[in-house]
């Protein structure tokens, strides 16, 4: 949600528009008409039709033989180039990868963008759960994944109560923590675990755990290694996650450390 406050005095309003018309066209797989397009961004038709034939002009958005318009073919081009520049050096991509496959759990890097928490690199394993939000640039949910909290549990008391008013605490299950005080605790258990830890409060029957790899004064240089696997397999492979997680944040830590 945009905070109108921040609203920078020298706003392009014509790009902002378009953004908008983009985002809504994204939201809606089945495609757009204008008329619904201008509806939804509260701009007239007139508008709306000279924003969409600009961005299907540059190939971000497709008008289909009824009219409508879905996400064009250069939004999956900046997406890879997202995905790239997230992941980082090659050493760490390929480290990620052969975790995944000697563990068999999917292994996922995390870190703050933006001062948000998102998962920058995945790497999928054959014996972990599907967890189709958990994709390069997934910035919600921090309080219910262990790769969040690893990353908050970097910051001051004082900056993760901002950090959750100001991102919320969604309940994601019933077993979701969803309140500061309850969230404090779990991250002080982790502390003493020497890993941060949830089952099922991201996404029922999985667990994740997390590590930090890289602390940093810079907020942004901080980097965790998280991995997900059937919450019935951690209540019993607790202390072989952590020495696995441990192993592979070594190699992800000399990856970037061999790039800088």
């Amino acid at each position: 949600m945009r905070d109108p406050l921040a609203e920078p005095s020298d706003l392009i309003r014509s790009v902002s528009r378009a953004l908008r018309v983009l985002e809504s066209v994204g939201r809606a797989p089945k495609g757009l008409t204008v008329k619904q397009i201008a509806r939804r961004c509260e701009l007239t038709v007139a508008t709306t039709y000279h924003l969409v034939r600009t961005l299907a002009y540059e190939g971000y958005v497709i008008r289909r033989e009824d009219g409508t318009y879905i996400v064009g073919l250069e939004i999956a081009d900046r997406y890879r180039e997202l995905v790239t520049a997230f992941r980082g050096p090659v050493a760490v991509g390929e480290s990620l990868r052969r975790v995944a496959v000697d563990t068999g759990w999917s292994h996922y890097l995390g870190r703050f963008v933006g001062g948000q928490v998102a998962v920058t690199a995945v790497a999928e394993g054959v014996r972990s759960p599907y967890l189709e939000d958990m994709v390069p640039g997934f910035d919600e949910g921090a309080h219910a994944t262990a790769l969040g909290k690893a990353l908050l549990a970097t910051l001051t008391s004082e900056q993760r109560l901002r950090y959750l008013r100001d991102y919320g605490m969604r309940p994601f299950t019933t077993a979701t923590l969803t309140s500061p005080e309850a969230f404090e605790a779990d991250l002080a258990a982790g502390d003493r675990r020497g890993m941060q830890l949830e089952l099922g409060q991201f996404r029922q029957g999985v667990a994740c755990a997390a590590v930090l790899v890289t602390p940093d004064k810079d907020l942004e240089r901080r980097v965790v290694l998280a991995c997900a696997l059937p919450a019935s397999e951690m209540m019993t492979s607790a202390r072989v996650v952590r020495a696995k997680l441990l192993t592979a944040a070594r190699a992800v830590a000399d990856g970037i450390a061999a790039d800088a």
